[in-house]
């Protein structure tokens, strides 16, 4: 009872303060979908850290770590190069403009017709598949961490439609009522809690480890099963060092430069310099996350050894062990407000790119109240599907959690692709036109799903990734030879200060450094020795 009250009153405080810094504040479309450009480098950097950090990654990546090595860590710490890229190349384009989403900013540089074909593929990407999963996952986390079947006397398929249905609809109504501003409100609060969390169960962990000394626990870790410790990944590893140069660059750049539940925290800032710090920061966090979500997976081995039935058993159980009972609340509330997180910023921006892309061209008229009314109705019936869609993925084959990984490979190429041809040919003699972007939509989509799902090419899908990017990029080249683009649209004027940070130059390279470090501290040479 008293975990429960702790946890109600965490996520009530959270509520109450999201509130009170969104209140009256959505009632013009900038408010609603941007914040009213109102966001600092704090709530930046904390919204995208608890927006990339779920309940799926606590589990997986200290899963992955007890099973087999740090090579998973690749997908957070090379981030930092993506992120590098966004403050310095992309954000200030999409700054300039005065841009609300990511097709908007295409059609600038194509046409209508690429701003309707990006808009589908992120809102297919985001419905059928990223939304429902994402709930589902978190709570799937709350059950193996806690036993919720039997506090609510249900069966636990039963129990995990009821704990879907509470996650889906207090996100909801984050996303739905409080617009961005309350979203990142709320994710910067729950950062907070995570971050404390993070520290807190790795080094309990390690105490334990050392029957109740830090120091021991810590020597434990570094001289035993050390190759626990290595972050350069065989061909037989989840991630394969290999993949760092090829598509995992793709991958993260996609993620951090391009994906609009993300980049839409970046949009709504301030100014450059507070759009800047705020991505730069949070790259500053990512370089943190082996610390706090792998290490205790590894921990975990040291504990238990190969006895665990599954790896993603390896967290819930040393978090159940080792973190005592007077904070399992605080642990469920940044639990779930980590999942929270993912849906509303999935929620929010999946009505964001309704509204201004696919409703507002077809009635260009429309007032802001009468946008922000639409993307609440495609909120609410964009939750209610994934409330119903989320607990059959119980019953889904078992090859389906690949599927879910992979699927992003669906859209996050085709458009990373376009991306670029927009930024780095719209100035040549010879750009890029509109039909070339669609012909690389065309080409991906049925290339991407037979070689992935339907042919066993023995291509890990990273590197995959990175030959379906050089074809589409000559694809693009190839419409801009034969027949260039001819038009140019004029940009907005923009609605902020473009005057940058005048530390990112200096931040970017100690990002970079310590980047490169973590791999060498974390390799043959190092701690793996």
């Amino acid at each position: 009872m008293i975990s429960l009250l702790s946890c109600v009153f965490f996520m009530a405080l959270v509520a109450w303060i999201s509130y009170r810094k969104s209140r009256g504040q959505t009632q013009s479309r900038d408010g609603y979908f941007l914040a009213g450009h109102g966001l600092s480098g704090t709530f930046i950097a904390g919204s995208l850290l608890l927006t990339n950090l779920s309940a799926e990654q606590l589990i997986g990546l200290n899963g992955s770590a007890y099973a087999f090595n740090l090579s998973s860590m690749a997908w957070e710490v090379t981030a930092a190069v993506a992120i590098v890229l966004m403050a310095v190349v992309l954000l200030p384009r999409y700054l300039s403009g005065g841009f609300t989403t990511l097709p908007e900013f295409l059609e600038t540089r194509f046409d209508a017709r690429v701003r309707r074909a990006t808009a589908i593929l992120f809102l297919l990407g985001y419905g059928l598949v990223t939304i429902p999963s994402v709930l589902y996952s978190g709570a799937l986390a709350v059950l193996q961490l806690y036993d919720v079947p039997a506090v609510i006397a249900l069966p636990r398929a039963d129990a995990l439609v009821v704990t879907v249905a509470i996650i889906g609809f207090i996100g909801a109504a984050y996303a739905i009522f409080g617009g961005l501003k309350a979203v990142a409100v709320s994710d910067t609060l729950n950062g907070f809690g995570l971050l404390a969390i993070g520290v807190a169960v790795p080094v309990l962990a390690l105490i334990k480890l050392g029957d109740g000394s830090l120091a021991e626990g810590l020597t434990t870790l570094t001289t035993q099963h050390t190759q626990k410790l290595n972050a350069i990944g065989s061909t037989s590893d989840p991630t394969p060092f290999g993949t760092l140069f090829t598509g995992m660059i793709l991958a993260n750049l996609f993620y951090w430069g391009t994906n609009q539940y993300v980049i839409q925290r970046t949009l709504g800032a301030r100014n450059l310099a507070e759009g800047q710090k705020g991505v730069l920061i949070s790259g500053a966090f990512k370089l943190l996350v082996p610390f706090f979500m792998m290490f205790p997976g590894i921990i975990a081995y040291h504990l238990y050894g190969d006895t665990l039935t599954s790896m993603d058993d390896a967290y819930p159980r040393l978090v159940r062990d080792v973190v005592p009972g007077y904070l399992a609340g605080f642990f469920l509330a940044v639990l779930l407000g980590a999942v929270l997180s993912s849906f509303n910023s999935l929620l929010n921006s999946a009505s964001t790119l309704f509204a201004i892309d696919m409703y507002q061209p077809l009635r260009p008229a429309a007032t802001d109240r009468e946008l922000i009314r639409v993307a609440r109705i495609v909120g609410t019936c964009l939750a209610i599907a994934s409330i119903s869609l989320a607990p059959l993925l119980q019953y889904a084959p078992e090859g389906l959690w690949q599927l879910i990984r992979k699927f992003t490979g669906f859209y996050n190429i085709p458009i990373i692709a376009i991306v670029v041809a927009a930024l780095f040919s719209w100035h040549r003699s010879r750009p890029v036109p509109a039909s070339g972007a669609l012909a690389a939509i065309g080409f991906h989509l049925p290339v991407y799903g037979l070689l992935t799902f339907v042919f066993d090419t023995g291509i890990h899908f990273i590197h995959l990734y990175a030959l379906l990017f050089a074809c589409e990029l000559a694809i693009m080249a190839g419409f801009a030879r034969w027949r260039p683009a001819t038009v140019q649209q004029s940009l907005q004027t923009p609605d902020v200060d473009l005057t940058p940070w005048r530390y990112t130059p200096v931040a970017s390279v100690l990002l970079l450094a310590a980047m490169v470090g973590l791999y060498a501290l974390f390799s043959p040479w190092g701690l793996a020795s």
